[in-house]
């Protein structure tokens, strides 16, 4: 690894780290009563105490330090007095800027006691992000990633969003490549050591499609089934690749 990109990984792993941190802080206080604000809050207050800044907030007009996407959102929630209800489950997505460097994660929650149908969706999402994972490494193709991943979850009879996919990231939040979760195995760009991207399907119970509701940020699948996501950040290294954003709690 080049000195470059031993800087890149260093700086991005610390906000990655900060960055899931706030998704186990978060994990402490996630209960039926709660408001998404409250998650926003606590969120802002992590990230804050360790000397970053909440990316999201304020980025092209969000108003909020995080995404707070529960059941049918898909991505890109925003966080209000809505409060949230045993059955229900929750997508959190934070990214932290610390040193001019990013850190990107999400992660799902799930509200006291939810129904089967939206466990299996909670491990089916879990799994094609962590196979995903599994198979990046120099040399690979981007389609390699989506083709993995739409596989595996149309197997288990989900299906993958398409309106919305992964994304370089280092010194700018959103850059490219766009990292597809749905392609063929052997196209799109070639994959090289030193690139940090996220991968972050979106799954959906239903059909694939979306909309975005007035308010111009919400995602809704259109036919109102459980969406949800996990998310990664993390480095290509020559035989792998190195995961930034690691929980403390559950990876």
């Amino acid at each position: 690894m080049t000195k470059d990109f031993k800087e890149a990984f260093e700086k991005t792993k610390i906000a990655g780290g900060i960055a899931s941190g706030a998704l186990d802080e978060i994990s402490k206080i996630i209960r039926p009563g709660i408001s998404t604000d409250e998650i926003d809050k606590i969120s802002y207050e992590y990230i804050n105490d360790h000397k970053a800044f909440s990316a999201p907030l304020f980025y092209r007009g969000f108003p909020k330090s995080c995404c707070t996407s529960p059941n049918h959102v898909v991505c890109h929630g925003v966080p209000s007095n809505k409060i949230l209800k045993s059955g229900d489950i929750l997508n959190v997505d934070v990214t932290a800027l610390k040193d001019g460097w990013h850190g990107d994660t999400s992660r799902m929650f799930k509200i006291g006691e939810v129904s089967i149908k939206a466990e299996k969706l909670i491990d089916v999402t879990y799994e094609a992000m962590m196979k995903a994972i599994s198979i990046v490494k120099h040399g690979i193709f981007l389609g390699d990633i989506g083709s993995t991943i739409q596989k595996y979850v149309e197997s288990e009879g989900c299906s993958v969003v398409q309106d919305f996919c992964g994304h370089g990231i280092g010194e700018t939040f959103h850059k490219e490549p766009n990292v597809l979760h749905y392609g063929e195995k052997g196209t799109g760009e070639k994959i090289r050591e030193g690139m940090i991207f996220t991968i972050e399907p979106m799954i959906n119970l239903g059909n694939y499609e979306t909309k975005t509701l007035n308010d111009g940020w919400t995602a809704v699948t259109k036919d109102k089934s459980l969406s949800a996501q996990f998310e990664h950040t993390i480095g290509v290294t020559k035989n792998g690749c190195e995961v930034f954003t690691k929980s403390n709690k559950i990876d």
